[in-house]
């Protein structure tokens, strides 16, 4: 439409049909004539190995369709990763805690770690294991989303102390404790002087 002020004219787009050049009479009560309603409808998605928090999807031609039959625009899902129970992840890599007991810390043992997709990992823990040492397991974490190179499995062992002790088992740890020269009554000089190291 072209109004006419003054000297100037003036071109606009007509209020009742947008510059659509048509007018329709009866419009839909749901759409009022804009051709689209809003509606809600579900998605099925493949998201694919190695995505991380704040990763997004494009998924193209499922975003809001275009005015005057324009073309859709395109649904960008961002991603929002819930925390595992067991693993820890840290870019491509997975950390793991694995208690472990006495014996198996102390004469050495073989022990299978949960991995991913259901499946197990088998690892050696040496004999004399300290907790809280770390092992790897090199490629059995997360694919990277663009090199598809994984990352590792580090799993840290914690050495759990037996409780509710019968009387043979005390018997042989007592009976251990002498074999080591370790006086259970007595302070143990050597973990006291590293404190104090530690503290000056």
């Amino acid at each position: 439409m072209r109004f006419q002020q003054g000297f100037f004219s003036v071109a606009r787009a007509c209020s009742q049909c947008r510059g659509g050049g048509q007018i329709i009479p009866s419009p839909c009560k749901e759409c009022r004539g804009a051709g689209r309603v809003k509606a809600k409808r579900s998605l099925k998605i493949r998201v694919p190995e190695g995505v991380d928090e704040g990763t997004r999807l494009r998924l193209e031609g499922e975003g809001e369709p275009g005015e005057a039959q324009g073309p859709r625009g395109d649904l960008y899902v961002v991603i929002r990763a819930v925390k595992h129970p067991f693993f820890e992840r840290q870019d491509g890599n997975l950390l793991c805690e694995v208690p472990i007991s006495f014996p198996q810390a102390a004469l050495g043992a073989t022990i299978d770690v949960p991995g991913l997709g259901g499946g197990t990992e088998r690892v050696k823990v040496p004999a004399g294991t300290q907790t809280g040492e770390v092992f790897r397991q090199k490629g059995r974490g997360i694919k990277d989303l663009h090199s598809h190179r994984r990352g590792d499995l580090f799993i840290r062992v914690v050495v759990k102390t037996p409780e509710n002790l019968n009387k043979e088992e005390k018997s042989l740890l007592q009976r251990l404790a002498e074999l080591r020269g370790v006086d259970l009554e007595k302070p143990d000089r050597g973990l006291v002087d590293k404190l104090k190291n530690v503290i000056h």
